[in-house]
């Protein structure tokens, strides 16, 4: 349904931190944290995933399932199955830009 990295890109996008999400979902902060430490799909009850989704595409974000076109106009971005960034660059990256 969604993952881990897509609620913090969609954070990132919306220029919120995890208690602002918390708040917009009607959820504690710990339980946003938790479905953020996941890599893959969140786990969790349904109902706190469905209000993160609903929550998320409210502010405007789409939420693009693997293989799924967008369906929605605007800018966005998408991860590729197999970044092309190394890990070496990757932590470079995560760095403040710094190489």
């Amino acid at each position: 349904m969604i993952t881990g990295p897509q609620i913090r890109a969609a954070r990132a996008l919306l220029g919120v931190d995890q208690k602002v999400l918390a708040e917009m979902a009607g959820l504690s902060v710990p339980t946003i944290q938790r479905m953020e430490a996941s890599d893959r799909t969140v786990g969790g009850t349904v109902e706190s995933l469905t209000r993160v989704v609903a929550a998320i595409e409210a502010a405007g974000v789409e939420l693009i399932a693997e293989g799924a076109t967008s369906s929605g106009g605007g800018r966005g971005v998408r991860l590729r199955h197999s970044p092309a960034v190394r890990d070496d660059e990757s932590a470079a990256v995560g760095r403040r830009g710094e190489k």
